[in-house]
């Protein structure tokens, strides 16, 4: 490890699709203090998740490697002891760790999860737990902080749709909590000689829709401004199977949101308190960032901003996440700033994956990649040795029946994504996805049926054949030549 190695603030909302900032081109948003984080270091336009689902996602990105390498594929499975997470290698070479909010990389359902999620040795020396707002769990951090202050976390239906929750003021947010968790252990960890590094994975802006009430209400002069979810009607039928069932209601149709019965105004109210959640996050990460710079520690700290995956938010007629690979749900926003960097407002058009976020973090602190991973130091980019704009070829993501609601047929597809084109294999179905991004930007027209697209479509096969090639599991470690 290098001389005085930078500490690591990695900022990791929860299904945070990439337009939701202003930095990237939202003008309904209020996020000021993650505009200037962009204005300060790199934002990289182009980032993708490796599963669209929660576990499979954090699983990855956390040990650098892809789903099908880790053998975490779903929700709902605990990731095998022997993955080695990047938490846990910089743990062991000095580093003092730390984490506010959600983890799961095990399952996290009441009914199996009876105090706190099953953990592997991940690292985290202080672990705050608070998988999502609900108070299911007797370890409840987030719980036992609102207890503490005399505070109840109670939302109530919003009155203009039933789509829609709130709760009382931003002091009640999880988001807050899981911010002033991050700055008391900063706090702590300043003392002493250690770097550190701190996840702050508030449960925003996933779904239930419920901001708090004011946050709510700043959108409600604007409302008919905003516009309503990218969707053609008949779109869906020459797409996958789940796609259509997901659009009669998420997640199967067990978890509400029927496209075609909400009203406009649903729709739009649905997307206003999405934004506002994203509001209260920026709020509370520019506390922690005044925190920063207030302890002196802004200098040495390396600052990430991310998500796990995206949200479709109506678009192409679904709500939520599941097995489809549109950008709103892959696409995650990414901005990085530290020592060394080049933090002037660079941005990067090269197609990058969280699965990167592992090894740069090594890198920079001048330690030795683990033979284990998979992915591609950010670093040289990120320090003007490499050009900002190339990084790989394409991006690759998986969903394995990850979350079980589809089941006849049992939901396994892939994509692949080049600069123009993407590719999806329905795979068991027959049938896929592909997309000239560069004259279909939404992603509406499905060309796998296309004859004028043979053969963009074998090369793009080609491609995805060799991309799920790669993951194949570079250990253990060949010892010999024979």
């Amino acid at each position: 490890m290098r001389e005085n190695p930078p500490n690591i603030l990695w900022i990791c909302s929860d299904q945070q699709r990439f337009d939701t900032l202003g930095c990237y081109g939202n003008p309904y948003v209020q996020t000021p203090n993650l505009d200037n984080l962009a204005r300060e270091g790199v934002l990289f336009e182009y980032a993708f998740s490796q599963s669209p689902v929660c576990t499979p996602s954090r699983a990855s990105f956390l040990t650098g490697r892809y789903p099908r390498t880790t053998r975490c594929r779903q929700n709902g499975q605990a990731i095998p002891p022997d993955e080695v997470l990047v938490t846990k290698l910089l743990q062991d070479a000095g580093y003092v760790c730390g984490l506010a909010g959600k983890l799961h990389l095990a399952p996290c359902n009441p009914r199996v999860c009876k105090g706190t999620e099953q953990r592997i040795d991940d690292g985290y020396d202080q672990f705050f737990w608070s998988h999502d707002p609900a108070d299911a769990w007797p370890t409840h951090d987030y719980i036992q902080w609102l207890s503490d202050k005399g505070l109840r976390r109670d939302s109530a239906p919003f009155a203009d749709s039933k789509y829609v929750r709130v709760i009382p003021s931003e002091e009640h947010s999880q988001t807050t909590w899981s911010v002033e968790r991050a700055m008391s252990f900063i706090s702590s960890a300043s003392r002493f000689k250690q770097p550190w590094l701190f996840s702050v994975n508030m449960f925003d802006p996933h779904h239930a829709f419920d901001p708090p009430v004011a946050s709510l209400e700043r959108y409600s002069d604007m409302l008919d401004d905003i516009p309503l979810p990218n969707y053609v009607e008949g779109e869906l039928d020459d797409k996958p199977i789940w796609q259509q069932i997901d659009h009669s209601g998420a997640y199967g149709g067990k978890s509400g949101y029927p496209y075609q019965e909400m009203s406009e105004s649903d729709h739009r109210w649905v997307t206003a308190a999405y934004w506002a959640m994203i509001d209260v996050i920026d709020t509370q990460v520019g506390r922690l960032f005044d925190f920063l710079e207030e302890t002196g520690q802004r200098e040495n700290t390396i600052v990430i901003f991310t998500s796990d995956h995206g949200e479709m938010l109506g678009d192409h007629g679904i709500y939520l996440k599941g097995p489809y690979f549109y950008e709103p749900a892959i696409r995650v926003p990414l901005i990085i700033s530290g020592p060394g960097m080049l933090n002037n407002g660079a941005r990067s058009n090269a197609l990058v994956e969280l699965v990167d976020l592992a090894p740069t973090f090594l890198e920079a602190s001048n330690l030795e990649r683990y033979s284990g991973m998979q992915g591609q130091s950010l670093l040289p980019m990120l320090t003007d040795k490499k050009s900002l704009d190339s990084h790989r070829d394409d991006v690759y993501c998986e969903y394995y029946n990850a979350m079980g609601w589809h089941r006849e047929p049992a939901a396994n597809a892939t994509m692949v994504r080049s600069e123009r084109y993407k590719l999806v294999v329905a795979h068991g179905t027959g049938g896929g996805e592909l997309y000239d991004l560069e004259n279909d930007p939404k992603e509406t027209h499905n060309l796998w049926d296309n004859s004028d697209y043979i053969d963009v479509k074998l090369q793009m096969q080609e491609r995805l054949i060799d991309r799920m090639a790669w993951t194949v599991d570079p250990l253990p470690e060949r010892q010999a030549p024979w």
